[in-house]
C-alpha cells in the first residue's frame, strides 16, 4: 500500500469512527474512498466493516450512560439484531459477486436518502414522541420492533452504510425513551452485528480480506469513535451530511462506470 493511500484511508477511518456514533453512516465515508483507491466492491465491503467494528466498539462505551435501564430491551433484540447480521452476511458471502456489484449503487443511494431526509425522520419521531396519543408502546408493538430490528441487521449484514440511521428511526418510533437512549442502543446494535459479519469474514472468506486496510481503519476508527461520543454533537449536522453526500456520489459513480465497462 502506498503511504498517500494509507493517509487517505486512516483519516477517512478516523471521521467514519466519528459520526458513527453520532450520526451513522460512516460507511458512507469509507467505502467510498476504498472504491476510489481501486478496491472490488466487495472486498471493500469486507475490510470496511472488520475495520469499523473497533470504532462501533469505542462509540458504544461512549454512550454506556444512555443505557442506563434499557438491560431487558437489549436482551430482547440483541437476538434479533444477530440473527439478522449473520443472513446478511450469509447473503454477501454466498450469492454472486454480479449481484453486489448491481446491489450496492441501489443500496448506496438507499443509504444517501436516509441521510438527507435524516431531520425529517427524527423532527417525526420528536412529534410523536411529545404527543401521549401517537407514542408507540414497547409492549404492543413489541413484535414489530424485533421484526424491524432483525430485518435492519440483514441490511447491516450485507451492506453496512447507514444501518445506524435505520435503527435510530426504527427505535425512536417503537421504543420507549429519548433520542439519546435510542442512539445508544443502536451503537449496541450495529456493534452486535458487524461482530458477527466480521467473524463470518474471517472464518469463510479470509483470502478476501485486505489487512492493511482493516489496520488502519481499526485504528482511526477506534479514535474517531472516542471522539465522536464526546464531542461529536456539537459537530452541526448539516456539514456532515453534506460531506457525507458527496462522497456517497462519488462512490456511486465509481461503481456506476465500473458497470459500464
Amino acid at each position: 500500500m502506498e503511504i498517500l493511500n494509507g493517509v487517505i484511508i486512516f483519516f477517512a477511518g478516523l471521521w467514519a469512527g466519528t459520526i458513527n456514533s453520532v450520526v451513522g453512516s460512516g460507511t458512507l465515508v469509507t467505502f467510498p474512498v476504498l472504491i476510489a483507491l481501486g478496491y472490488a466492491p466487495v472486498t471493500a465491503s469486507i475490510s470496511n466493516a472488520m475495520g469499523l467494528v473497533a470504532g462501533n466498539a469505542s462509540g458504544a462505551w461512549g454512550y454506556r450512560h444512555e443505557l442506563k435501564g434499557r438491560g431487558r430491551q437489549l436482551l430482547r433484540l440483541l437476538p434479533a439484531s444477530v440473527l439478522g447480521g449473520i443472513t446478511g452476511a450469509w447473503l454477501l458471502l454466498h450469492l454472486p459477486e454480479k449481484v453486489f456489484h448491481y446491489a450496492a449503487p441501489v443500496l448506496i443511494v438507499l443509504a444517501l436518502l436516509m441521510v438527507v431526509f435524516q431531520p425529517k425522520l427524527q423532527q417525526w419521531v420528536r412529534d410523536r414522541a411529545e404527543n401521549p396519543e401517537h407514542a408507540l408502546q414497547d409492549k404492543r408493538h413489541g413484535a414489530i420492533l424485533v421484526l424491524l430490528v432483525f430485518l435492519a441487521g440483514i441490511y447491516g449484514g450485507y451492506f453496512v452504510a447507514a444501518q445506524g440511521i435505520l435503527l435510530v428511526g426504527i427505535l425512536g418510533v417503537f421504543m420507549t425513551g429519548t433520542i439519546q437512549n435510542a442512539n445508544a442502543v443502536k451503537n449496541i446494535l450495529v456493534l452486535a452485528v458487524n461482530i458477527v459479519a466480521a467473524s463470518s469474514y474471517l472464518i469463510f472468506a479470509f483470502g478476501r480480506i485486505e489487512w492493511p486496510v482493516v489496520g488502519l481503519i481499526a485504528v482511526s476508527s477506534l479514535i474517531g469513535g472516542v471522539i465522536g461520543s464526546k464531542v461529536g454533537r456539537r459537530l452541526k449536522p448539516v456539514a456532515l451530511r453534506t460531506v457525507i453526500f458527496a462522497l456517497g456520489l462519488v462512490a456511486l459513480g465509481f461503481m456506476i462506470a465500473n458497470l459500464l465497462k
